[in-house]
């Protein structure tokens, strides 16, 4: 009976932990300066690569490339590649590829506290209010970070319920 209660009070404390935001990867809302909300074509050296349509979706999204110096390092560490998908133009999505480093790992728990491991998905990830920041191999030798806004796909299931009205509205 004891530890019965022991571990309910033990799951109730970790489920409050969990609710918790995380105000610092709010607060920077993004990766460098590129922010997640704003205009895709605003950001330095972002080329539209390719419109597409994601499942479940009646509306495009598009997918920039970001080729600027801005964005070739982090620290040391040499970057790859940096993809936006953006939503009416507003960026959803931050996918930045980077050398493997134990050091970005590091500087992330840093910055943001200790991650979340996803068994399922084999990544790690930090949570906030208004976004998700995933970590995770992508093969050998590169790394995956994706920056995730929790709010623009709000606005498109919106956009989609409202797409749906208007054709009930129309028999």
């Amino acid at each position: 009976m004891i530890r019965a209660a022991f571990f309910s009070i033990l799951l109730l404390a970790g489920q409050g932990l969990a609710a918790q935001g995380n105000p610092e990867l709010d607060s920077r809302n993004g990766f460098k300066d590129i922010r997640l909300g704003t205009r895709a074509d605003s950001v330095k050296g972002a080329k539209l690569k390719r419109e597409f349509t994601e499942k479940g979706n009646v509306f495009s999204s598009q997918i920039y490339e970001v080729d600027h110096p801005d964005y070739s390092t982090i620290g040391e560490v040499r970057i790859k590649k940096v993809a936006l998908t953006a939503y009416r133009n507003l960026i959803y999505g931050i996918s930045v590829v980077t050398e493997k480093d134990p050091r970005l790992m590091k500087a992330l728990e840093n910055l943001y506290g200790l991650s979340t491991y996803d068994a399922r998905n084999n990544r790690y990830f930090w949570r906030g209010d208004s976004l998700v920041l995933s970590y995770e191999s992508q093969s050998r030798r590169d790394l995956l970070m994706e920056y995730k806004s929790l709010l623009v796909p709000k606005m498109m299931a919106k956009d989609r319920e409202g797409k749906i009205d208007k054709i009930a509205d129309d028999f």
